[in-house]
């Protein structure tokens, strides 16, 4: 089970966000969110928008920390990307 989380420095409403994937399934995101107290209205086509209040409670429960650029290479890599405007699988 490994889930990846990038820094908070994605601006809005207000603050800094951070995005939460798997590179196994969304089923593993889904339940790691849901272990963390992510909301499912969190979800965004392919990860989890965090607030930087819970960064550490995700690197805590063992999200791996990376840059963004090496979040998006991983979902990619998995085939769990799903841009906006491409349809869920």
């Amino acid at each position: 089970m490994t889930v990846y989380i990038d820094p908070p420095t994605w601006p809005g409403h207000g603050r800094m966000w951070s995005h939460l994937v798997s590179d196994v399934s969304f089923e593993e995101l889904h339940a790691f969110a849901a272990s963390i107290g992510c909301p499912a209205k969190a979800f965004e086509r392919d990860h989890y928008d965090v607030p930087e209040q819970r960064y550490a409670d995700a690197v805590g429960a063992g999200a791996v920390e990376v840059g963004s650029k090496e979040l998006l290479r991983r979902l990619t890599q998995a085939g769990l990307r799903r841009p906006k405007g491409r349809p869920a699988a």
